[in-house]
């Protein structure tokens, strides 16, 4: 089992992520995967949360007038301050289970895009929620080292982290960042993609859970080899007669609303490659390009990178976990990866 410092330990790493947060404990691992979605109530112009995470989730396009159910982050840093207090809140009270316990110390991984001010939101919210001390990791880098890439050698490698919000192309070497680009594109966007394409191509208007869902079930980056490839049955209401409505989506319409997306994912890559140093580059074209993120989950999309690069590419083992590994990683390796962690203090 894990050392005595490991059980008691209530320090922790947070993947703060738009479309889902992940806390891991030292010494435990992930122990919570919800979404970041909060549910309040507006009473007397004051917010009242009512759900968090799964349940609140479950009221998203659902609430009735009083009631909102909202995503505090957005393209990977917070939008709505005081809300987001009240999710991190939540999770660390519910990872430990008990009211009272030591002020952990906290780190949070961060879009490398991310603002000096959007730093400072997320490292307030997660002091203001009762962290002791709290470090930013730049999120490429706890990809990388939550993908089990030798980050640490003199030698290039590419990881492409796509989030909800944002998707992450970064060269990495001795344990930093030689050339990162933050997309503000990721699995929200993809959803997004596919709500315009049935409101456009069959009048129909679907919510983000349905767009999530055919993502999720049928989303690839290519078209099909043979006509339209798999098919499945959505609900929706007709915009024409404004009556709800059934209908069949295939694959080959999902690759065509995806394109555009897919194709900003490769010129991140593309642009990338281009900028980085010769010897680095060609340590990239020897190792190929690492996939992570709820995004890399998508159907060919490394089949599609592989063709549009000519390079190796591979879908991390627990992509959806990547950055929460990397993160937590960071904070059982604190003495050796102190240089890749902002405590600002």
């Amino acid at each position: 089992m894990f050392g005595l410092s490991g059980l008691f330990s209530s320090d922790m790493a947070i993947d703060l992520g738009t479309a889902n947060t992940l806390v891991y404990v030292k010494g435990k691992g992930v122990i919570l995967n919800e979404p970041s979605v909060v549910a309040y109530q507006v009473k007397d112009g004051q917010k009242k949360a009512l759900a968090f995470g799964e349940d609140a989730k479950l009221m998203l396009g659902r609430t009735p007038g009083s009631i909102q159910a909202i995503r505090p982050m957005r393209d990977g840093v917070i939008a709505d301050f005081d809300v987001a207090e009240e999710m991190i809140k939540y999770f660390i009270r519910k990872v430990h289970k008990r009211t009272t316990f030591s002020k952990p110390k906290i780190i949070v991984c961060v879009p490398h895009g991310a603002t000096p001010v959007e730093k400072r939101a997320i490292r307030q919210s997660v002091l203001s929620a009762g962290a002791r001390r709290a470090g930013l990791i730049a999120e490429p880098i706890a990809a990388a080292i939550g993908a089990g890439m030798p980050i640490t050698d003199p030698t290039g490698s590419m990881v492409v982290d796509i989030g909800g919000g944002t998707t992450e192309v970064a060269v990495l070497s001795l344990a930093d960042i030689v050339y990162a680009q933050s997309v503000r594109m990721g699995g929200d966007r993809m959803d997004e993609a596919i709500i315009n394409y049935l409101r456009r191509q069959h009048n129909l208007l679907v919510g983000e859970a349905t767009s999530e869902r055919i993502k999720k079930t049928i989303g690839t980056a290519r078209m099909p080899d043979k006509g339209r490839g798999a098919v499945m049955t959505i609900r929706g209401r007709d915009l024409l007669n404004g009556v709800p409505k059934e209908t069949e989506i295939s694959q080959a319409q999902v690759a065509e609303a995806l394109a555009e997306t897919v194709q900003q994912i490769c010129d991140g890559v593309m642009t990338a490659l281009e900028v980085t140093p010769p010897d680095l580059a060609a340590d990239i074209v020897d190792r190929g390009v690492m996939l992570t993120g709820g995004g890399a989950l998508l159907g060919d999309l490394d089949l599609e990178l592989r063709e549009k690069t000519g390079l190796a590419v591979s879908v991390a083992d627990e992509s959806l976990n990547c950055v929460a590994i990397g993160t937590g990683k960071a904070l059982e390796y604190e003495a050796q990866l102190a240089h890749v962690i902002d405590y600002d203090s």
